[in-house]
Parts: structure tokens; C-alpha cells; sequence
């Protein structure tokens, strides 16, 4: 059973990026925009570097591959998301509400990400704990 529970949980995360980075493409001139509104720089390049690092990143935890350094790359690229582009702090109303909710949101996958990459972190790279 935990077997079970820790595939679906990895590959729902991962399907939670698949479906953004493929919307990235398909929707090129809408995430441009979003990302121009919130002044990010050099908006296309980072939009195709996104989608492109979460539809590998998503294909390569369907997969089950170097899953704990993928969930943390994935838990850095949440960070950075957040603060860039769900800067509720920035806004009032409906619209701030709306980007608070994303933020908190996006603070859970981050959780679920740092959860994922410590319980798929070989052995050889946990820390030893010193008994006291």
C-alpha cells in the first residue's frame, strides 16, 4: 500500500507540472503577457525554459528517475514562481486574494516536493545523525 500511495502521489505532482509547462506552449502569448505584468525580464526565454524544465522534469517523475534531484529542482522553480509571479503583496482586492491563494497553493507542492525528494534520497546522501 505505501508503495501505491507514494506512485500516485509522485506521478499527480508530476502531472501537475506536465500540463502547465505543455499550456506554456500552447498558450505562448497569454504567459508572455502574465509574465510582462509582473515585470518579469527576458520573458520568452524564461517561459520556454520553463516549459521545457517541467515537461522534462514531469516525464522524468512519471518515470521514477533521479526523482529526489528532479523534486528539488521542481521545489526551486515553485520558489521562484511564487515570488515572481504570485506577488500577492503587490495587489488588493480579487486579484490580490486570487495570487495569495496561489501562493499558499503553490507553498503546499513545494512541501509535497521536499517530502517526495527526502523519501527517494538514496541512503549514501541523507545526513547521518549524531547521537548525543
Amino acid at each position: 500500500m505505501n508503495t501505491l500511495l507514494l506512485t500516485v502521489g509522485r506521478v499527480l505532482l508530476a502531472l501537475y507540472f506536465l500540463v502547465p509547462g505543455i499550456m506554456k506552449f500552447v498558450s505562448w502569448d497569454m504567459h508572455i503577457q502574465l509574465m510582462e505584468k509582473h515585470d518579469m525580464p527576458f520573458a520568452p526565454v524564461l517561459l520556454g525554459l520553463a516549459g521545457i524544465s517541467q515537461i522534462g522534469s514531469a516525464l522524468l517523475l512519471i518515470a521514477n528517475r533521479f526523482t529526489w534531484i528532479v523534486a528539488l529542482l521542481l521545489a526551486g522553480l515553485v520558489l521562484v514562481i511564487n515570488v515572481s509571479l504570485h506577488d500577492f503583496w503587490n495587489y488588493s482586492g480579487l486579484e490580490g486574494a486570487h495570487e495569495m491563494q496561489n501562493f499558499i497553493k503553490n507553498l503546499g507542492i513545494f512541501a509535497g516536493l521536499l517530502v517526495l525528494s527526502g523519501h527517494a534520497m538514496p541512503e549514501c546522501c541523507k545526513a547521518k545523525s549524531v547521537s548525543q
